[in-house]
């Protein structure tokens, strides 16, 4: 029963700065990696609490992740911030890749050498994961749709595992998702729309 009250505790405070890493995001603010890395580090604890053992390495791979795109939102490849734009071709097919080869990986050490009892749903919100925070560090608004697949996984997961907070935290984040995705969208379309009118 302490444990259960340190986790819901430990969630609720992981979900404040979850919440505000995301509206950050949205902002497309690029402080959102400072609030993102302390929610990962208290998911990390709660996770391994709650045998999510794909989350773990989905919460390692995002704390690196977020240095990376820490790093790439500020500097980019010409020593200055990186705009936001559309995948490219190569980009697609990697993001496809990083998904396929996450979920294989993931479900087979899963299934085969661990205790999970959800090991095929927690590798699939896994992968699809894996590839929205590669796209998100590489500033691609292509990102919000991977982690909106992985939420949509997430929340009944999250449910079964009775993680309730952070179930209402991952519905949130699609909601905030969705109006990301409308945000980036929009500056893109105002980026175009100066570059056809020569500004």
């Amino acid at each position: 029963m302490e444990l259960f009250s340190q986790l819901n505790i430990l969630q609720w405070v992981g979900t404040t700065f979850g919440v505000v890493q995301v509206l950050l995001a949205r902002q497309n603010n690029v402080n959102n990696y400072f609030f993102g890395i302390v929610a990962i580090l208290i998911s990390l604890w709660v996770m391994y609490q709650s045998r999510l053992y794909a989350d773990i390495l989905l919460n390692l791979y995002y704390l690196v992740m977020s240095c990376y795109g820490l790093f790439y939102w500020k500097m980019g490849k010409r020593q200055k911030a990186a705009p936001i734009s559309y995948t490219t071709r190569k980009e697609k097919i990697i993001a496809l890749g990083i998904v396929l080869g996450c979920f294989a990986l993931m479900a087979y050490w899963l299934s085969q050498h661990t205790d999970s009892d959800v090991p095929f749903w927690d590798a699939l919100a896994c992968a699809f994961a894996w590839a929205g925070m590669w796209l998100m560090a590489k500033r691609k608004i292509e990102n919000w749709i991977y982690l909106n697949i992985s939420n949509l996984i997430s929340i009944p997961l999250l449910l079964y595992k009775g993680l309730y907070i952070y179930a209402g935290l991952t519905a949130f984040l699609f909601v905030v998702a969705v109006s990301g995705y409308i945000e980036w969208k929009k500056i893109l379309d105002n980026e175009s729309d100066r570059t056809y009118a020569g500004l």
